[in-house]
């Protein structure tokens, strides 16, 4: 019996690694496809950048509303309804003429993604025993730094034969074997009473995360921290800053919240919060490595990406690792460590100068970081501490709270590079004062329980 369950777990495991590497291989292959794009059709250079901005925005906006419907209406419902978005979303991007259409798609896709990786978190919350969560999500963890990895090269191999349509286009067969074993494998249970849905708060959350990623993607980072106050930034942010005293009046007082804000009302949920939000401002960081790179060692462009491999190759070894250690040692200790190899990491960048050695050591040290943080430890935390019946909006508040840490953070050093008159400088000024934070965010990490403690509310919340 116990070697049936195994096995089906197995299958199961296998099943979420192949939807999360279908959405994550979508991230990393749009930049490779971008000059084939433009070859076709006619993009400015605003929707340029709105290809990649309007996936992250409707990641937001479907993020709360995807993992509260897994609660109530069960797992394998939401994200097969997740992963056919996603192909939609995929086909419509695929057989585009112009850049609204694509922009249309990548916004489905996006909605779509936003359920995925979530739901696939709290399924492992179902079906795995405390003791054997870790290596599970760290398992999924890797599975980001294959996509990472794979993904240009992915990418640089079909577009040599096909057109960058295909690119999506296997998203569709994917998918569709994704569904079939979905349906055969996942867990279908539903709430026992599924209360009224808060439509008002889902649109107030939707007005809150739009209008916050809209207004921080509109800043001019020439101006620098004055382009904050721009006609085109700050009416989004004061819009963003009273929807959020909005919904926190309203969901105070709904029966059935979309986000149970007294899940906050917890230290440890408050502090691993804290942590996602500076995961993602580190996370963002390697979006500009490549581009510093170029700067510091005289390197083409294709060349500085492919010295981002180390880096990859850390995260795709260090998450499965990690998630074996949480199961032994716990999640505090990962997370400190995970900070303090980030923080340190970037350090390491900001005094390489033309060393290829510290560089090359730096990145190693923030891909192992960012393994402890993105795929196992954070999750394995919010699983503890959440009922069963809110395991999925845990994970997606996790999502949410990265996702605006990346935002945050690329802004953050689009306005300091932009701020100096040497890129280099601007560069280094960012990473020193994002490790700053990560380092303050590291003592913060003290505050979580340790290894007794967290086996303790572990039990209590199964």
């Amino acid at each position: 019996m116990e070697s049936t369950i195994k096995h089906k777990n197995g299958k199961i495991l296998a099943l979420l690694f192949t939807g999360v590497l279908m959405g994550a291989l979508d991230i990393s292959i749009v930049g490779p496809a971008i000059p084939s794009i433009e070859q076709t059709i006619q993009v400015d250079q605003k929707s340029l950048s709105w290809i990649f901005s309007i996936y992250v925005l409707f990641n937001l906006i479907g993020v709360s509303l995807l993992s509260k419907m897994s609660d109530l209406y069960g797992r394998r419902s939401i994200y097969m309804l997740s992963v056919t978005l996603f192909a939609i979303g995929s086909a419509v991007v695929a057989f585009s003429g112009d850049i609204s259409v694509l922009l249309l798609g990548r916004a489905i896709q996006g909605f779509g993604a936003s359920g995925i990786f979530p739901v696939a978190s709290a399924v492992i919350g179902d079906i795995f025993p405390q003791e054997k969560r870790g290596k599970a999500l760290g398992m999924i963890g890797a599975v980001f730094g294959m996509a990472f990895l794979i993904g240009p090269l992915i990418a640089g191999l079909m577009l040599k034969y096909f057109t960058w349509n295909s690119l999506f286009l296997i998203n569709l067969p994917i998918a569709a074997v994704v569904l079939i074993f979905s349906y055969r494998l996942l867990p279908s249970h539903r709430a026992e009473k599924v209360p009224a849905f808060d439509w008002p708060g889902i649109i107030l959350i939707a007005v809150l995360l739009s209008s916050f990623a809209y207004g921080i993607n509109s800043i001019n980072v020439q101006e620098g921290f004055t382009g904050f106050l721009s006609f085109k930034v700050l009416p989004f942010f004061i819009i963003s800053l009273s929807s959020l005293f909005l919904f926190i009046f309203m969901e105070r007082r709904t029966s059935s919240p979309v986000m149970k804000l007294e899940l906050f009302d917890v230290k440890q949920i408050r502090v691993v919060g804290v942590v996602a939000l500076g995961a993602g401002m580190l996370q963002s960081v390697t979006i500009f490595v490549p581009e510093m790179a170029v700067y510091i060692f005289k390197v083409t462009s294709s060349a500085a990406a492919f010295m981002l491999v180390p880096f990859v190759i850390a995260v795709a070894v260090g998450a499965p690792v990690s998630g074996r250690l949480i199961d032994k040692i716990g999640s505090r200790l990962i997370v400190i460590t995970g900070l303090f190899l980030s923080a340190s990491g970037l350090i390491l960048l900001y005094i390489s100068g033309i060393s290829l050695p510290i560089f090359y050591t730096g990145g190693v040290m923030m891909g192992l970081g960012t393994s402890m943080l993105q795929g196992s430890s954070m999750r394995y935390i919010m699983l503890n501490e959440v009922q069963p019946t809110d395991r999925a909006l845990g994970q997606g508040i996790i999502t949410l709270f990265t996702s605006v840490g990346q935002m945050t953070g690329a802004t953050l050093i689009g306005i300091l590079v932009a701020s100096e008159a040497m890129k280099l400088d601007g560069y280094k000024k960012a990473f020193l004062l994002i490790s700053m934070i990560a380092y303050i965010v590291m003592f913060l990490s003290f505050l979580l329980k340790n290894r007794r403690q967290e086996l303790s509310s572990a039990s209590a919340a199964s």
